[in-house]
């Protein structure tokens, strides 16, 4: 199936979820994540905010600020995107896509300065090929960091399809979780 097919099929059942099924969902997700050891010794995450029904980041940006965590978020400026911190979620304001980003004054930081990243995505296969939204922005700013251990994806379970022709630009996850399971990428390869 072509990558734009399959794109507009996920999004399609993504966006057709209810709220208590995104809720269970995210709930178990961001739990997972949150008892990563990888998570646990972080001293700096990246999140995303989420939108169009993506699994929620809500809980574990929360909880990073709570324990002191250094937290980033994905800005947009023109055609790039880069990572700015963010000491308090008042720090948000709509950016392009009307996706919350951090505002101007916030500091950027070098994506490999970062511990750990949450990617989000549209669909993602067991070997850790991802389809965003087509524009290439994670793409972009993360391919040298494929690999180290660093990308994390949460999606529902239904994203994870039984593979993905993936192009030469795009990132490859280092793990993915859903709400049904943790898939370390390395392994299925």
């Amino acid at each position: 199936m072509p990558k734009s097919t399959l794109r507009k099929a996920l999004l399609v059942r993504r966006l057709a979820l209810s709220q208590p099924e995104q809720a269970f969902a995210a709930d178990r997700i961001q739990a997972v994540f949150l008892a990563m050891p990888e998570y646990l010794a972080a001293g700096s995450v990246a999140m995303y905010c989420a939108v169009k029904n993506e699994v929620s980041t809500e809980r574990v940006m929360s909880h990073a600020l709570l324990t002191g965590k250094a937290l980033f978020l994905p800005a947009v400026e023109g055609d790039e995107m880069l990572f700015r911190r963010v000491v308090d979620l008042k720090d948000l304001v709509a950016g392009k896509f009307g996706i919350k980003q951090p505002a101007a004054g916030c500091t950027a930081v070098d994506p490999d300065d970062l511990d750990l990243i949450v990617v989000p995505g549209v669909g993602f296969d067991l070997s850790g090929q991802r389809i965003g939204y087509g524009k290439g922005y994670y793409d972009r700013i993360l391919h040298r960091l494929e690999g180290k251990g660093v990308l994390t994806a949460f999606c529902y379970e239904f994203q994870i399809v039984d593979s993905l022709a993936g192009e030469q630009h795009d990132v490859n996850m280092d793990r993915i979780i859903t709400e049904q399971r943790l898939i370390n990428t390395a392994l299925q390869k």
